[in-house]
């Protein structure tokens, strides 16, 4: 085919969206609002695992050192630690530090804690996060092999939770947008196929009268792939204004979930790019290819 053919075809496409705007409008809010269901479902997923990293880096072993360590003993232990595998970061802990913090956390204790005189009963430790909570248990057996560490302490009840609410959110999610896409599928087949059966005397008058197959489906593909280009952007500033409305109500009055890691959340601004092009991508190639298959019934004449 020609590029002049091509370029008329594109332009009746083009018209067509406009000729059938009544059928073009119904497909449009059907690509719309599945977009929007699929979208948001992946975007609520992606979210409340990032909420359970935020937790996860709450999430501390502490590794308690001897009481005769020295500072070059102390620094020994530091390098070890940084040199594991599953250690995300380490933080020291001096026994002074330790005593002062406790001091000021139990202040009605005054008295107690002046009777000590200089004497503390604290010990030095280091404070480790780890990258991967599911080998907590591995972590802790490495960290007991190195020298000059007195005892553990890891959230081991804690790091179990939260792994089997992992798996959860993972398989309940993954079953939910596994779900919303195929019923977003047959929607969208079903108003596809009712736009075009709609026109079906158009494609039959064009058939007998010689037109190639390829001549017949190019309109209904660029008509397609524009109503779903719309879609999808409408599509991204609807998720943009809602998903900054949530975050802002959730992170100005929900005090607790910024607590436990509503910081965690990942802004729109960061993903907006990624979220568009998902949108605009997904809702073309389905209105375009949704409109070329539901004419193959039409062409058979």
């Amino acid at each position: 085919m020609k590029l002049s053919g091509v370029r008329y075809l594109t332009k009746q496409g083009f018209d067509n969206v406009w000729k059938n705007r009544m059928m073009a409008f119904a497909s449009f809010c059907v690509l719309l609002v599945s977009i929007l269901l699929v979208g948001l479902s992946i975007l609520f997923y992606v979210n409340l695992n990032s909420i359970i990293g935020g937790i996860e880096n709450k999430n501390e072993i502490i590794v308690f050192l001897d009481e005769d360590i020295t500072k070059q003993q102390t620094d020994e232990v530091g390098k070890k630690l940084k040199q594991m595998d599953n250690i995300k970061s380490i933080s020291f802990y001096s026994k002074k530090q330790a005593f002062d913090d406790m001091k000021s956390s139990m202040a009605e204790y005054e008295e107690i804690f002046d009777s000590l005189g200089d004497d503390n009963p604290l010990i030095d430790s280091y404070r480790v996060k780890i990258k991967d909570i599911s080998q907590t248990d591995a972590t802790v057996d490495s960290l007991n092999e190195i020298d000059h560490v007195y005892r553990i302490r890891a959230p081991y009840d804690f790091v179990n939770i939260l792994s089997e609410m992992k798996k959860i959110v993972t398989i309940i999610a993954t079953a939910i947008i596994v779900a919303l896409a195929i019923v977003s599928m047959v929607i969208i087949s079903n108003t596809t196929k009712a736009s075009v059966f709609a026109r079906r005397n158009e494609i039959s008058i064009m058939k007998y009268v010689g037109a190639t197959n390829a001549f017949i489906r190019i309109p209904f593909f660029v008509e397609g792939m524009i109503t779903g280009i719309i879609a999808g952007m409408v599509a991204t500033l609807i998720t943009w204004m809602g998903y900054d409305a949530v975050v802002e109500l959730l992170t100005k009055e929900v005090n607790i979930l910024n607590i436990i890691g509503m910081g965690s959340i990942i802004p729109f601004a960061e993903i907006a790019f990624k979220v568009a092009g998902l949108y605009i991508i997904a809702g073309a190639l389905v209105g375009a290819v949704g409109s070329v298959l539901s004419t193959r019934k039409h062409l058979n004449v």
